[in-house]
């Protein structure tokens, strides 16, 4: 309507309405503020009182809209209005009656959400509506001490939260000392634990610089501070030896109590000159509060450090364990190997030499028959002598006890060393595929990989029911080695590949594995500063990839 036109003129968004509740003019500004309006019954459900005494049935009576329509003189309130989830607006609502028309004024201040503001806006608006002063003094004192004591008690709540939902000492100070920072309209607030008298500021809810620094103040503010009392003064010096502020400044302590001890102080900066009233209940409050909370906190953190250093304790003994039953098991594998070696080699040489001189008799044998007989019967005992004499030899290779330290190896021949021993795993069942890349020799502690080979070669061939084949390849690539072995078995169930490497855990019967193979494997493709992983599907196969840098 154009009589109203005149509105737009204003900085504060306007709305008129008729006594039915009908919106018929929007001046510019709340047309830019709530661009979302549909009308006013939704704009009324987003809209509130910041607090609300009322205690009725009626939903409507919660709604400043509801008391803007139907008082029948002009009315005032602060309310909110939520914009969209945990986006609050804060807002001066006034109501003035023309006629048949009410006319809403809803200025915003949530830039400016401080009691000292909405007791300057309110003064400006008992300035404008005089008749409204005289008239409501006492309603209006009443409210504004009942809103002030509400956003104080609101204060207080959310500081309690905080402290019960957390157990994260810096979590619960930064809150705390944000929050005061916006009820005493302050610049700066830090908190700094006791030590001895001296103080260490740990948290800063401004000048994150403060961190670490240590601070002391005079004699006076001492025996506030140990007597419990919330020390405020107008001063020109932080504490002693601080450098001189360039004007006055408030200056709240705060002493923090655990039962009889103290425990740490909050510090409060603010340019404002004011008395602390009401403000000391909150603050007294929120001391007690703190005291409780950061001692739990502490409690619960320092308990949590003592579980986490008992699982590392515990992986640490159990990785020990693991290594100690590997190097028992190697060192009583090679005793007995050398002295089933040695056991061997005695009939072995005998046999040898009796094969030699048997050559040199077949010589004088004039029956070529005969001659041919024992030719053929010496070559395949010579072949087997041979073939017990290599595996002897591999054996002997494969557990290089005497080979602590690191050595160059070409590992396509260790491959093949490995693949020589379990000969019998796979000998007229298995094909095995080499798809070998070209190597360079790197620095490694060879009988360690010939273990985690046997030990994924002997699983692969176990896996393989039957008839089947295993692929072996290696590369050398970006300086690091990858060897993949590759079978076309059972698989591994998808619920099992995440403990296969887990010490104590097998998928084997029992009695057949004791599931230290692939963890001992693991920790020693860790020592050689390298990965294993594995990649399988249920019914079709598996694939172990190592990688080690070279």
């Amino acid at each position: 309507m154009k009589k109203f036109s005149f509105l737009n003129q204003f900085p504060d968004g306007v709305i008129v309405t008729t006594k039915a509740g009908e919106v018929i003019f929007q001046n510019n500004a709340f047309k830019r503020t709530f661009k979302n309006f549909s009308g006013l019954k939704r704009f009324s459900h987003n809209l509130n009182f910041d607090i609300c005494p009322l205690n009725s049935e009626n939903i409507e009576v919660y709604s400043p809209i509801y008391h803007a329509l139907n008082s029948k003189e002009d009315f005032f309130s602060l309310v909110t209005y939520e914009l969209y989830p945990n986006s609050t607006l804060y807002f001066c609502l006034t109501a003035i009656k023309k006629k048949k028309y009410t006319i809403i004024f809803l200025t915003d201040v949530t830039a400016e959400n401080s009691v000292e503001y909405y007791k300057s806006r309110y003064e400006d608006l008992q300035k404008q509506n005089k008749h409204l002063e005289e008239e409501n003094s006492t309603l209006q004192k009443t409210r504004q001490k009942a809103q002030s004591q509400a956003i104080r008690i609101a204060l207080i709540n959310k500081i309690s939260n905080i402290i019960r939902e957390s157990m994260d000492i810096s979590k619960i100070l930064n809150s705390a000392l944000q929050e005061l920072v916006i009820m005493l309209g302050a610049y700066e607030a830090y908190y700094a634990i006791n030590n001895d008298g001296n103080f260490t500021i740990s948290e800063v809810y401004g000048n994150k610089s403060k961190i670490g620094q240590i601070i002391k103040y005079d004699e006076t503010t001492n025996a506030e501070i140990n007597n419990r009392t919330i020390a405020t003064l107008r001063c020109l010096i932080e504490y002693v030896g601080a450098e001189p502020f360039k004007q006055p400044t408030m200056r709240v302590i705060v002493p923090i109590f655990h039962m009889q001890k103290l425990i740490g102080i909050l510090v409060i900066l603010s340019r404002q000159k004011r008395e602390l009233n009401e403000e000391l209940d909150i603050l007294e409050a929120i001391s007690d509060q703190l005291g409780n909370a950061i001692i739990r906190a502490e409690l619960y953190q320092n308990n949590v450090k003592t579980v986490q250093e008992l699982k590392a304790a515990l992986k640490e003994l159990k990785e020990t364990q693991l290594q100690l039953i590997n190097s028992e098991k190697m060192a009583s594998l090679g005793q007995l190997i050398a002295g089933v070696a040695h056991e061997i080699n005695t009939p072995i040489a005998s046999i040898k030499s009796n094969n030699n001189i048997i050559n040199k008799l077949i010589l004088r044998i004039k029956d070529n028959e005969i001659v041919e007989i024992l030719k053929e019967i010496n070559g395949i005992d010579y072949e087997a002598i041979q073939r017990i004499s290599n595996i002897v030899s591999s054996l002997k290779r494969f557990v290089r006890l005497d080979e602590a330290e690191l050595q160059e190896a070409d590992i396509n021949k260790e491959l093949d060393l490995t693949l020589e021993l379990i000969r019998h795993e796979t000998k007229n069942r298995i094909i095995i595929k080499k798809h070998y890349g070209k190597l360079p020799t790197i620095k490694c502690y060879p009988n360690m990989l010939n273990q985690v080979f046997t030990n994924i070669l002997i699983n692969a061939c176990q896996a393989i029911e039957g008839e089947g084949q295993i692929d072996i390849t290696t590369e050398y690539k970006s300086k690091n080695l990858t060897v993949r072995i590759k079978d076309n078995g059972t698989g591994i169930p998808e619920n099992a590949l995440e403990k296969i490497f887990t010490a104590g855990y097998t998928t084997k019967k029992a009695g057949i594995g004791t599931g230290l193979g692939l963890a001992i494997s693991k920790k020693i493709i860790e020592k050689h500063k390298g990965e294993i992983f594995v990649n399988s599907e249920y019914g079709k196969g598996s694939e172990f990839i190592i990688t080690i840098q070279g």
